[in-house]
């Protein structure tokens, strides 16, 4: 898995970067907020990325925040949300703007983005109303799973074993509210799979 890329800016176009990592070009698909944010070609960047794998590709997508990809996980865990929609209502609203639109179950910001019809609009606030609280509003700042911790290393866990995104965070969210702060990694596994397996 690779959890981010530092290099230098090689190029972008309308829905990707090229970044320059030790002389080997990584292609990574992007939102426009986040190619916007990057800055000039040949400046040093760096990007939180989630690798997309499937039968017939690999793929690496890439953010400038490590909310906005909390959020891609959480959208593309509804049914009908894949990356290439994901990107696109992460172009048009930033975390906190999807935040308070989830919260406030407002189908119509959602529907702004290309791609997003009203039913599936319908379908992403009422799936994701539930699972606001593990984005951090308003502060930029990624939910409370620094990396290293047993929080980050369970939710890899079951990512590896194949649950999506949303399923793994609700499972393992579970598990920590029942055994506590001080879980060991092997105890909030063992219990994730089980909430998950219900």
């Amino acid at each position: 898995m690779i959890a981010h890329l530092k290099g230098i800016l090689a190029s972008t176009a309308a829905d990707h970067a090229v970044i320059d990592v030790g002389g080997v070009g990584y292609l990574v698909g992007a939102s426009a907020r986040t190619l916007s944010a990057l800055g000039e070609v040949g400046d040093t960047v760096t990007l939180h990325t989630e690798m997309l794998v499937a039968e017939d590709f690999i793929r690496l997508v890439g953010f400038a925040t490590a909310t906005e990809r909390d959020w891609f996980r959480l959208l593309t865990g509804v049914q009908g949300v894949g990356a290439r929609v994901a990107l696109a209502i992460l172009s048009a609203l930033a975390p906190d703007d999807l935040t308070r639109a989830i919260a406030a179950q407002d189908k119509a910001s959602v529907a702004r983005a290309n791609g997003v019809g009203p039913k599936l609009a319908e379908r992403i606030v009422r799936e994701l109303k539930d699972k606001v609280g593990g984005v951090a509003i308003g502060t930029g700042a990624a939910p409370a799973a620094p990396a290293g911790s047993a929080t980050a290393d369970a939710l890899s866990a079951l990512a590896n074993l194949g649950f999506r995104p949303a399923e793994a965070n609700a499972a393992v969210a579970a598990a920590e509210e029942e055994l506590g702060p001080g879980a060991t990694l092997d105890a909030l596994v063992r219990l994730a799979l089980r909430k998950a397996a219900k």
